[in-house]
């Protein structure tokens, strides 16, 4: 489930917001919905990943990688899909960190209000 509502979400409002809008669905939806430690980090590290990845060949593929090939050079790196694979791995990364935040966010507010 909270895959599922992080890829969707996702998907749809970076289209019209700046990439870092992950950081605030994953704490969002961790907080919310995530049910575990487990299933909030690796949830979003996926659901990322797995957006992140295919927005990436859908805009590359059909320029033949002109631009990950451009970039790839600027980083002296010299393959294209290298430049695609850092770039999903830190995305994925950064909503992982984010869906973890969120979930012990939630479970903080909660043991707190359980002792007051």
């Amino acid at each position: 489930m909270v895959f599922i509502v992080i890829l969707i979400a996702s998907f749809l409002l970076q289209m019209v917001l700046p990439w870092w809008v992950i950081v605030v669905i994953s704490f969002a939806t961790c907080g919310l919905i995530g049910k575990t430690a487990k299933i909030s980090l690796w949830s979003p590290f996926f659901a990322i990943l797995l957006l992140w990845l295919g927005m990436a060949l859908f805009k590359s593929i059909p320029n033949q990688h002109l631009l990950a090939s451009r970039i790839a050079e600027m980083l002296d790196v010299k393959v294209w899909w290298m430049v695609l694979v850092v770039s999903t791995l830190l995305g994925a990364f950064v909503a992982a960190i984010s869906g973890i935040c969120g979930y012990h966010f939630r479970k903080a507010v909660l043991s707190k209000k359980t002792n007051a």
